[in-house]
């Protein structure tokens, strides 16, 4: 059986990020590190099916693990871009309310923005926000000027590059089957029958983490969350986008609205919905939901035109709290919760995971101390 220092399973942005962080705590004799991915490339699952933004940090719980690694995350990432040619731009974003009865609602997010730290939000008039874009119809508007977008592929090919560069190994096409958790470390029952001891094993296997973690010899069940699966669907807009920044209304229950987002070429898109599923695989864009797309969008762009939005791509968030319950906050689960030494479950790595990647790789290494 062949014996590692460390495996980080599953090749999205959080694992990538974790492994990068553990590597580099890791003394150069303990560098002995694999990324464990089950498909035959990086980030293609949630981390490849979202909006790309880079959130400031806005609307989560004062003192959840969302809002602090959020604002954490947020600097490191424009950072980490910024030294590593990533491509990104702080384009800003406005969160909008189209009906008076939504003002209070936009207070409400003021104030939660300013107690998590993001105290660059303002408040701004109707007048105030269509100056900014004009195609824009609100009564009221929060403006948010450190959002931005970011290029997640190249993202995470800069974090695979750090790992590897430092001595890890990337295995794609890997999948893990179970584990059993000993003394000794944890081994791994790899789906090919191989099988790998690791003295450190963090499980960021993204929406079939909770499944994984199901299959760990030694771990409590009680310690693993249900999984639950929203699906948002996405339709790209044909012609160039009227507006130079993100647009967002106010928030739903499970999501953040049908937002508009540009990419780094000043494509725009519209998405993601909240659509709950049965499991991860639904990546099918629901043309059911065309007009209700439409119905949402021109509540504040009014002048999107019939057939201006085509097909898109569709993502799964992977959560651990269903549709009637209260959202859930990011789990990062290490030995100080379930015992097993060496061992860290990530669950729940939703939005903003991708905002967050970097400041959740230091926790995992926090956890694990």
């Amino acid at each position: 059986m062949d014996k590692v220092d460390g495996v980080v399973i599953g090749a999205g942005v959080v694992g990538l990020a974790v492994a990068r962080a553990l590597m580099q705590d890791a003394p150069t004799s303990s560098r002995d590190w694999l990324v464990l991915e089950s498909t035959d490339a990086i980030g293609t699952g949630t981390s490849s099916r979202n909006s790309e933004v880079i959130h400031a940090g806005i609307y989560y719980p004062q003192g959840s693990l969302k809002a602090q690694l959020c604002v954490q995350g947020r600097e490191m990432l424009y950072h980490y871009a910024q030294a590593r040619g990533v491509s990104h731009q702080r384009c800003g974003k406005l969160i909008v309310a189209t009906h008076v009865s939504q003002l209070a609602a936009l207070e409400g997010i003021l104030e939660k923005a300013h107690a998590n730290g993001v105290t660059d939000v303002v408040m701004l008039t109707a007048q105030q926000a269509q100056l900014m874009e004009p195609q824009l119809s609100c009564v009221g508007a929060l403006h948010s000027p450190s959002t931005g977008i970011v290029d997640s592929h190249g993202l995470m090919l800069a974090l695979q590059g750090d790992f590897e560069n430092a001595g890890g190994i990337v295995a794609l096409n890997s999948p893990v089957a179970s584990a059993t958790c000993r003394d000794d470390g944890i081994v791994l029952h790899m789906v090919d029958g191989s099988e790998l001891l690791a003295s450190t094993v963090v499980n960021a296997a993204g929406l079939t983490a909770p499944w994984l973690a199901q299959k760990f010899e030694g771990l409590f069940a009680h310690h693993v969350p249900k999984a639950f699966f929203a699906k948002g669907n996405y339709f790209t807009l044909s012609g160039k986008s009227p507006f130079s920044r993100l647009i967002y209304p106010v928030p739903e229950a499970a999501g953040l609205g049908v937002h508009l987002t540009l990419d780094l070429g000043g494509q725009a898109k519209f998405g993601p919905d909240v659509q709950w599923v049965d499991g991860p695989d639904d990546l099918v864009v629901s043309s059911a939901h065309e007009q209700v797309f439409y119905h949402e969008v021109r509540k504040y762009w009014p002048a999107l035109a019939d057939g201006a939005l085509l097909p898109g791509y569709a993502g799964i968030r992977p959560k651990i709290s269903g549709p009637n319950d209260r959202a859930a906050d990011f789990c990062i689960q290490g030995p100080a919760v379930h015992g097993v030494r060496g061992l860290v479950n990530l669950f729940g790595m939703e939005s903003p995971g991708l905002t967050s990647a970097l400041a959740i790789g230091e926790a995992v290494v926090q956890a694990l101390k």
